[in-house]
Order: C-alpha cells, then structure tokens, then sequence
C-alpha cells in the first residue's frame, strides 16, 4: 500500500479520536447542555453509522468472502465476523462498571453548585474511568475508521465524522467530574483529549499486526466485525444517549437525516 493512503487514513482516525477534546471545551464553556444538539447530532451519527454498516460495509464484506470461500461458507463467514463484532464490542462494554461508564450521559447542569461539598474524590475517580473505559472503547473504533479509509476514502471520511461526533459527549463525560474534583482546566481537558489518542492508537496497532497477514479472507471478516461493531455503538449508545437528554424525536429525526446524508453520498461515488 502507498504511504499516501495510510497517512489520510491515520489523519482522519486522529481527527475522530481527539473531538473528545471538542466535547471537553463544550463542557467548560458553555452555562448549559445545548440538549437539542447533542440530541440531533446523536441521533444524525447513528443514521450514518447504520447505514453505512448495512449497505455498504456488511457488502463489501460479504463480497470479499464470498469470492474468497464460495457462496455458502462466504455468507456464512459474514453472518458471524458481524456478530463476532458486536460480541467484542458488547463483552468490552460490560467490563466497563456502569458508574463509571463515558456512555451514562452527563450535563453541563450536573456540576455540584458552588457551596456544595462533592465527594471530590469519587468524582475524580469517575472521570478517570471514564476515560479509561473510552480509551478502551476508542480502540476497535479507530481500527473501523483506518481500515475504511484505506479501502475507501470516501467512506472513511463518513465513519470519521460519524465517530467524532459520537465522541462529543464523552469528553464532557470524563472532563466535567475531573474538573470540579480538580479544579483544573488543563488536567481535565487533557485527560479528555488524551482519552481519544486511543483511537489512532487503536488504527496503528492493528493495521500493523494485520498487515502480515492481510488476504481476502481477514479483510472480509474484519470489514463484517466493523460492521457488527458500528451497529452496536449505534443501538446500544448513541439512540439511547441521545433520548436520556430528552429530546426523543429530534434524534429520530438525526437518524433518518444522517441515513439520508450517507446514502446521497455512496450514490455521488458510484
């Protein structure tokens, strides 16, 4: 593979990894949750996301098996590389503690009012298994956006912004406990920043310990498992994060728009 392809996808695992940082800044200067928007762009990230998982990911997935070991063991193979996918995904989710889980929404209303004495020890913590927990989370998602992009620019643009904006909210999640136990901007910030390093950390580690063994077969099974994953993230965390802010059909309607946007786009690169 050129070096031309490897580095635009690296810049964009990067790009959606670090937009943890947007939802850092968010948090400390904005007076309110704007509800309305996370709700919308929520729900948007999660119509791309299906989409692009179904109709084209889980295809090309399919086709590059199918090529590989026939019909029957070709769908086979796919059918369980995307439900191995949402397995890998779900176990990480559930070794995650539920307190301490980035995907338990938060607001910018949840900080203690002043005169108010926090358990400042209890909200560091939080914070720092948040990001911890997104870190971990962040990992296969930044192997799913550089694997994309290597094989098709075009999609690993939509995946980025996809995941970026499903990253918003939780680097208000890990920032907001860590500041108010802190009381320090910059710690809180770049611990939210550096949670989203994972991402392309994910994307380098993968692409070079798959590298060796790259062939028709792993793609296909890696591309299925991306899909699986992509589902699962959309399902389990962002349609329900996205009402938890209580703007339920605002992040239907994201829903339909984000599938719509995502669809105009693959027929723009037929």
């Amino acid at each position: 593979m050129a070096d031309s392809p490897i580095l635009f996808a690296f810049a964009l695992t990067l790009f959606a990894g670090l937009s943890t940082g947007i939802g850092s800044a968010l948090a400390f200067f904005a007076k309110r949750t704007n509800t309305k928007f996370l709700s919308l762009s929520m729900g948007f990230s999660a119509g791309v996301m299906i989409y692009v998982s179904m109709v084209e990911i889980f295809v090309k997935a399919k086709d590059s098996l199918v090529e590989a070991l026939g019909v029957v063991d070709g769908n086979w193979a796919t059918v369980g590389g995307f439900f191995g996918g949402i397995a890998l995904i779900g176990i990480i989710d559930k070794l995650v503690p539920s307190a301490e889980n980035p995907h338990e929404m938060r607001k910018v209303e949840d900080i203690p009012p002043a005169g108010a004495a926090p358990d400042y020890s209890k909200l560091y913590r939080t914070g720092l298994f948040s990001a911890i927990a997104i870190a971990i989370h962040n990992f296969p998602e930044g192997l799913a956006t550089f694997l994309s992009a290597i094989q098709d620019p075009a999609l690993g643009v939509a995946i980025a912004v996809a995941i970026a904006i499903h990253n918003i909210p939780e680097g208000i999640a890990v920032s907001i406990p860590v500041y108010y136990a802190t009381a320090n901007r910059k710690k809180a910030f770049l611990l939210s920043f550096g949670s989203g390093l994972a991402e392309p950390l994910g994307a380098v580690i993968g692409y070079f310990i798959l590298q060796y063994f790259f062939s028709d077969i792993l793609f296909g099974i890696v591309f299925a498992s991306v899909a699986g994953i992509m589902v699962f993230i959309s399902l389990d965390e962002l349609l329900p994060g996205a009402q938890e802010y209580g703007e339920h059909h605002l992040s239907i309607y994201g829903l339909i728009a984000g599938m719509a946007v995502m669809a105009v786009s693959l027929l723009l690169f037929i």
